[in-house]
């Protein structure tokens, strides 16, 4: 899907304008489990939200054993998401996933299996997913990324900034990090199982989308809390209170523990309450799961057939 806005440029470090936030954790959970509780999506129109959810995948094998022919057959799922019996009962076109996300060296298989599909390839980089390398390796690492064809770079932060409360180093590193992205769209996975509160999880987002971040990540999918629906609700917030003070769109990616259909749902309801309608397309939302799909294609079979099929008929690859 082509913006139809301009792309994001950051602004200056601003540290009026995240300081004196704090963020109350009871009510951002009160909030949080009150949106799956008074919303629900039934019938015909959870089938059409489940479809909006697979276009939003970025379809992720970020495992130490990954060949080329795993992710030739990852890149395959992502061209072809839905058994064609389903599209042709539900009267669809052909769709593809958001995008494919792999490692640095896994990039140019991913780019030959996808060529001509429109699928973007995103690569982790920077490190991940500690982070903790020197940053001229990290910088490297994007630039060879972005050199083998990668559309998207998913970086990673040092939570050392964050937890000791150096922002304007955080803002330092973000923003060269967008600088040799180059024409790739940064994501920057804010890790925010390890940032401790979410006042920390609303600064760091702030932070991000003043160096230049086109999305925010939750997790990197690796820390021991990953994707809740609280940590996402302050990033929204954060999000919103950017977009309201500068007019620029940032996205957002929630990743780690989106398991089943159930949860793409709960997390679409959070976008269209908290932003609106435009902010569920892939273009400003995504998702970042390996074995979600899987789910998503076995509600969309009960919706067709009414019957439940075994897990093992929709396999990722």
């Amino acid at each position: 899907m082509i913006p139809d806005f301009p792309r994001m440029t950051g602004t200056p470090f601003t540290p009026a304008d995240f300081d004196a936030v704090r963020v109350n954790r009871t009510a951002a959970e009160r909030r949080a489990a009150s949106l799956t509780a008074r919303r629900s999506v039934k019938k015909e129109w959870q089938a059409a939200w489940l479809l909006r959810a697979v276009t939003c995948i970025d379809l992720t094998t970020l495992a130490g054993d990954d060949t080329p022919g795993r992710v030739a057959r990852l890149c395959a799922k992502a061209r072809a998401p839905l058994r064609p019996d389903l599209l042709d009962a539900l009267g669809l076109e052909p769709m593809t996933v958001g995008a494919v996300c792999v490692y640095p060296t896994m990039v140019p298989h991913a780019v030959r299996a996808l060529e001509g599909s429109g699928v973007p390839v995103a690569s982790v980089a920077t490190g991940f997913p500690a982070g903790l390398t020197p940053l001229p390796l990290r910088l490297e690492e994007i630039r060879y990324a972005v050199g083998e064809g990668a559309a998207e770079i998913d970086i990673v932060i040092t939570r050392e900034h964050v937890l000791t409360g150096r922002w304007s180093a955080l803002y330092d590193e973000i923003a060269a990090m967008r600088a040799v992205c180059g024409a790739a769209h940064m994501k920057a996975i804010l890790a925010t199982g390890d940032l401790k509160t979410l006042s920390n999880v609303y600064r760091a987002s702030m932070v991000a989308m003043q160096a230049g971040a086109d999305f925010i990540k939750t997790s990197t999918g690796k820390e021991n809390v990953n994707a809740t629906l609280p940590v996402s609700l302050t990033m929204l917030r954060a999000l919103r209170d950017f977009q309201a003070r500068t007019g620029q769109k940032v996205g957002f990616k929630p990743a780690g523990g989106l398991k089943t259909a159930k949860d793409a749902l709960a997390w679409l309801i959070l976008m269209k309450e908290e932003l609106g309608t435009r902010h569920m397309m892939p273009d400003l939302f995504r998702i970042g799961a390996s074995s979600l799909l899987g789910d998503i294609e076995r509600q969309i079979e009960h919706h067709v057939t009414g019957r439940y099929s075994a897990a093992n008929r929709h396999a990722l690859a």
